[in-house]
C-alpha cells in the first residue's frame, strides 16, 4: 500500500502517545486495586465508602483512559504495520508482538479482577497484587529494548548489568512497600 509520507509520521506519533497513556493506567489500574483491597480493613461504614469510591475510580480509569490508550496503541500499530510490512518477517518485530499479546492478556485480566473485587469474590492477597503490579514494567522495558535494538539486541556485560539494576529497583520497591506495612503494624500495635 503506498501511503503518503506523513502518514507514517502519524501513525508513530499516536502509537506512541496510545503506549503512555496505555501504560499509565496499567500501572495505575493495580495499585487501586492495592488500597481497594486495603479498605476491607476498614470499619464498615468507612469500607462501604471507600469500596464504593474504588470501584468507580477503576472503571472510569479502565474505560476512559486504560482500554482508549490500547485502541489507540493497537490500531496505530496496525497503521505502521500496513505502511511498514516487512517488519513482520523481522524476528524482533515477532517477539515484539508476543510480548505485546502477553501486554494485552494482562489489561484483560485486569477486567476481570477489577470485576471480582467489585463483586467481593476476590482471592489475591496485596502482596500479590504487589508483583502482579511490575509486570506492566518488565513488559514494557523488554518491548522498548526490542524498539530500539531491533535485531541486534545486546547482550555484554552492560547489558546484564542494567537489566540487574532494573531488577534490584523492582526489588526494592518491593523491600519497600514490606517495610512501610510492618513499621505501619508495629506502630498500630
Amino acid at each position: 500500500m503506498n501511503l503518503p509520507s506523513e502518514a507514517y509520521l502519524w501513525f508513530k506519533t499516536l502509537h506512541i502517545i496510545g503506549v503512555v497513556v496505555w501504560f499509565a493506567g496499567l500501572f495505575y489500574l493495580v495499585r487501586l486495586f492495592i488500597y481497594h483491597l486495603e479498605a476491607n480493613e476498614y470499619e464498615p461504614e468507612l469500607k462501604d465508602a471507600f469500596f464504593k469510591q474504588y470501584t468507580l475510580m477503576e472503571k472510569r480509569l479502565a474505560n476512559i483512559i486504560t482500554t482508549p490508550g490500547m485502541i489507540l496503541t493497537i490500531s496505530m500499530a496496525i497503521g505502521l504495520l500496513v505502511s511498514q510490512p516487512e517488519w513482520l518477517t523481522q524476528l524482533w518485530m515477532q517477539i515484539k508482538l508476543f510480548f505485546v499479546s502477553l501486554l494485552l492478556i494482562y489489561h484483560f485480566f485486569c477486567y476481570r479482577l477489577m470485576n471480582q473485587l467489585q463483586n467481593e469474590s476476590f482471592k489475591w492477597t496485596g502482596r500479590q497484587l504487589r508483583i502482579l503490579n511490575e509486570m506492566p514494567t518488565i513488559l514494557l522495558v523488554i518491548i522498548v529494548m526490542l524498539v530500539i535494538f531491533k535485531n541486534s539486541f545486546p547482550t555484554s556485560a552492560a547489558t546484564w548489568f542494567i537489566f540487574a539494576l532494573i531488577l534490584l529497583m523492582a526489588a526494592s520497591i518491593q523491600f519497600y512497600a514490606r517495610y512501610r506495612r510492618l513499621k505501619l503494624e508495629s506502630e498500630n500495635e
